[in-house]
Parts: structure tokens; C-alpha cells; sequence
């Protein structure tokens, strides 16, 4: 029988499962990032790998201002 303890329970599990694979696709494509990076520059050195993947974080194209609505629009 389900009751509210084993409902919370399992909304709180597919919350954690969620939330892992969210993580996991972000560390994905922080992994295809760097190579894609040491393709484009293969004489970088690891320091200059994440300095450009930091840089193209703050400034990719299609979300110079991140990847939601700003606050100030509609």
C-alpha cells in the first residue's frame, strides 16, 4: 500500500535521480567541450585548455547572457 511516507519518499528519490543526470550531462559536455578545445588548439596546454573553456562559458554564442530569460524580459 502507498502512504504520504513512501510517496515523499519516492518523490524525493526521482528528485535525486534527476538531478544526477543533470549533473552527468553537464560534466558530459564539459568533457566534449575540452576535446572539441584540444582539436581547435592541439598545442594547448592544460591551463590554456580551461581558460578557454571558462572563456567560452561566459561568452558562447547564443547565451552571452545565459540560457534563460533575463529577468528584465517577458
Amino acid at each position: 500500500t502507498s502512504n504520504c511516507y513512501t510517496t515523499a519518499v519516492t518523490d524525493e528519490q526521482r528528485l535525486v535521480e534527476r538531478f544526477r543526470t543533470t549533473v552527468d550531462l553537464w560534466a558530459t559536455g564539459m568533457a566534449l567541450r575540452r576535446q572539441a578545445i584540444r582539436r581547435e588548439h592541439p598545442g594547448a596546454s592544460e591551463a590554456e585548455i580551461e581558460s578557454r573553456l571558462t572563456r567560452w562559458l561566459h561568452e558562447r554564442p547564443g547565451a552571452e547572457h545565459g540560457d534563460g530569460p533575463r529577468p528584465d524580459t517577458p
